[in-house]
């Protein structure tokens, strides 16, 4: 009986214990909302744009450019990038050095509108190509998608290659297959965390591990005004990227791509661990969806590879270009 007692009572204290490490955590969560929506309001005033506002199917999108080349050069940014002009901004100034460089944000990224436009292949291309005619630029592009924005990219590609020179991937989802998880199951999560604060909590962690700082040629103005963004990621139109993102790789993995427009894919040491990406026997089999000419290079980095790797960039396109006239 006295065993039994001592069973009960044990189990009240663990009980209690495990109550008040809830309650603390739901406390120290609470604060932590109030603080973070508190400081998200108006966090994003006197953020000025770098580029020039253009419109795009009646609603402004934000692109910037720099350099005179001859020839010109598309960045197209990933998922997860909620300031690209400025988070691709170092790989701008150095390919600035030989062509004429575009950084497009898309709706729902950085300072440009939403739109409740779904975030298809066609709706994304179709604004690329206008937002680049209202900026005054030219074809024919080299477009250098990075992660999800290569299924963009090919399908610009396809439907437009007299309208493309080239395509620079870095490292990008592959388009042969369809091997992605589902992200769409995890965005929720997502906006929850974003609502709590957790981007903002562990910016510095995210910015040094993408490689945003100023050993990479990052300012710190750009290096402030990124993490000011990060825990804006998530809004209505960036949700719908992010729910239609496998749509957009099954629609292209099952069009033909162009035998005239060559492709360079660059690819980390060091992928996103679990990502299809680490497999090189899946860049292998991407690069056999392209013509002859392509190539497939690997560089030291991670996910995020056009950070500390703008140099080598700008050198392995001049070559490669030069070799694909």
């Amino acid at each position: 009986m006295n065993e039994n007692k001592k069973k009960r009572a044990t189990g009240r204290k663990i009980g209690r214990i495990v109550l008040i490490i809830l309650a603390v955590y739901i406390g120290i969560t609470g604060v932590f909302t109030v603080v973070n929506q508190i400081l998200s309001r108006g966090e994003l005033d006197g953020i000025v744009p770098t580029g020039q506002m253009v419109e795009v199917d009646g609603r402004m999108m934000h692109i910037r450019s720099m350099g005179d080349g001859e020839q010109t050069v598309v960045i197209m940014p990933g998922i997860g990038t909620p300031l690209p002009t400025e988070s691709f901004a170092p790989l701008m100034r150095e390919l600035a050095i030989d062509y004429t460089v575009v950084i497009i944000e898309y709706f729902g990224t950085g300072h440009s509108d939403l739109t409740d436009q779904p975030r298809t292949n066609a709706n994304f291309v179709a604004e690329i190509r206008e937002a680049l005619y209202m900026g005054g630029f030219e074809a024919p592009f080299i477009l250098m998608p990075h992660s999800a924005s290569g299924a963009y990219a090919d399908y610009f590609a396809i439907r437009y290659p007299d309208e493309v020179t080239a395509l620079v991937l870095l490292d990008t989802v592959h388009t042969h297959e369809h091997l992605e998880g589902n992200l769409s199951a995890t965005v929720s999560l997502m906006q929850v965390a974003q609502f709590i604060g957790t981007p903002r909590l562990l910016s510095g962690f995210t910015l040094n591990i993408e490689g945003i700082t100023e050993e990479n040629g990052f300012t710190i103005e750009e290096i402030s005004n990124i993490r000011r963004f990060l825990n804006h990621d998530l809004n209505a139109t960036t949700v719908n990227r992010v729910r239609l993102y496998n749509d957009t790789i099954i629609e292209v993995a099952a069009l033909d791509f162009p035998d005239s427009v060559p492709v360079l894919s660059i690819r980390p040491t060091n992928p996103n661990p679990g990502s299809p990406m680490t497999n090189s026997a899946n860049n292998e089999a991407q690069m056999l969806r392209y013509n002859a000419d392509s190539q497939l290079v690997i560089l030291e980095g991670n996910h995020n590879i056009h950070n500390g790797n703008a140099q080598a960039i700008r050198e392995l396109m001049n070559k490669f270009l030069a070799g694909a006239e």
